[in-house]
């Protein structure tokens, strides 16, 4: 542990006291800050000073800001809890959606929700004011949920980069009851048969040598079932940062399921660089786990060349862990920039090889998405299946669909729009 000086606070006392509250708040709304990281932030503040708040919010954004998906999450709560005036009318919007009548910008409006919670932390919130800019603590909000769905209901339908702390836990523990049964595969090999199938000739005659060469009973035999292996090729890059973290979450559950009917489950994650997580998807605990896989992949939240690991993987991977017949998982927006045509090169390898393709897409969530980017329109042709992968519900109908080997999801309907 690094040792620090003494520390002087500023001249006003209330500032540290105040900073230490705002960490907690931040703390509450997921960006992880330690006691040392509070320290720095008040010896900062003491040593730059300040004289307008774009100062102040910016020393303290360098201290307690490490990662890309934190900046707005920072920026709502710093908004909320320095003497912004209208902070409970925001806090209530946030925490009440129900009420609200404009629909705002999706990441904003979940790290306004998120902001939100933390200040609030359970507290009830009194009714804004704003002619007098003051709250009416007698006055109660009251809204009428007779008709709305259950929490759960709620849950499974919701974009996971809509919720908030509290309810990615809540999803988090309802995918970690999910799994994915697949039907067994028919196997050229045979087992012995007690009551019927086809003819086994070689045991009925070593039977009959037995017996002096007399033929006292047929032997039959039948096809032998197999579990396929399940490979995952999960995007990681930024646009896929937080659908990603949620699918692994998921697969970890698969993986470790006893009695889900996968032969193996193998799991990749990719960016700008193929990564192998298989062996971390097998520890227990899902937070080591997760944790482990992180440290390995370095290409978090960067940028997207799904060609290039495609082709690292068909390179490098695929006569390993495809040889008997995988169903592969492919999850990615398939917002790539490189080359198209050797991205259809390589999906249309992928696709020779698995026995049967499947990729979600988060952005088929939207009601009116067609298929306009150049990579996802080289890679459509070569799938099997096109479905959404951004609430429970997806995920869901996806464990619904590998019973089904003639499902399709979204596919034929954008082949329609692509030939249009």
């Amino acid at each position: 542990m690094p040792e620090y000086a003494p520390l002087e606070l500023p001249d006003n006392p209330k500032l540290a006291g105040n900073i230490t509250h705002f960490s907690r708040a931040l703390r509450r709304a997921g960006i992880p800050i330690g006691p040392g990281r509070v320290i720095d932030a008040i010896r900062a503040v003491e040593a730059a000073g300040f004289t307008e708040k774009r100062d102040f919010y910016w020393t303290l954004h360098a201290c307690f800001v490490n990662r890309p998906e934190h900046r707005l999450v920072f920026a709502q709560v710093f908004r909320l809890y320095w003497r912004d005036p209208r902070y409970l009318e925001h806090m209530m919007s946030y925490m009440i959606p129900a009420v609200r009548g404009v629909q705002e910008d999706r990441k904003a409006q979940s790290a306004e929700k998120r902001a939100a919670e933390a200040l609030l932390d359970g507290a009830e919130v009194p009714e804004f004011d704003e002619d007098t800019n003051e709250t009416d603590e007698t006055t109660e909000v009251e809204i009428d949920a007779s008709l709305t769905m259950s929490s759960q209901e709620r849950l499974r339908s919701l974009d996971f980069e809509q919720m908030s702390n509290s309810e990615m836990a809540e999803a988090k523990r309802m995918l970690a009851k999910l799994n994915l049964p697949v039907p067994p595969i028919r196997s050229r090999r045979a087992k012995p048969s007690l009551l019927s199938g086809r003819v086994d000739p070689a045991r009925s005659l070593r039977a009959a040598m037995r017996q002096g060469g007399e033929m006292h009973k047929i032997a039959f035999k039948e096809p032998r079932q197999r579990w396929p292996n399940l490979v995952v090729l999960c995007d990681i890059s930024g646009s896929m940062s937080q659908y990603s973290r949620v699918v692994l979450h998921f697969l970890h559950a698969v993986a470790n399921a006893k009695g889900a009917g996968w032969a193996k489950v193998h799991a990749f994650t990719f960016g700008t660089r193929l990564t192998n997580i298989t062996r971390h998807l097998k520890h227990r605990d899902v937070d080591a786990a997760l944790a482990a896989a992180g440290a390995e992949a370095q290409d978090w939240e960067g940028g997207t060349r799904i060609g290039q690991c495609v082709e690292s993987f068909n390179r490098d991977w695929s006569r390993r862990v495809m040889g008997q017949g995988a169903v592969v998982l492919l999850i990615t927006d398939g917002l790539d920039r490189d080359d198209p045509d050797a991205l259809e090169r390589q999906m249309e390898r992928l696709h020779l090889s698995s026995r049967r393709l499947i990729w979600l897409n988060p952005l088929l969530r939207w009601e009116g998405f067609a298929p306009k980017a150049q990579g996802i329109r080289a890679m459509l042709p070569h799938v099997d299946s096109f479905r959404a992968g951004h609430s429970i519900a997806s995920l869901e109908d996806l464990a619904k669909s590998l019973s089904r080997p003639d499902d399709r999801g979204e596919k034929e309907r954008l082949m329609r729009l692509i030939g249009s």
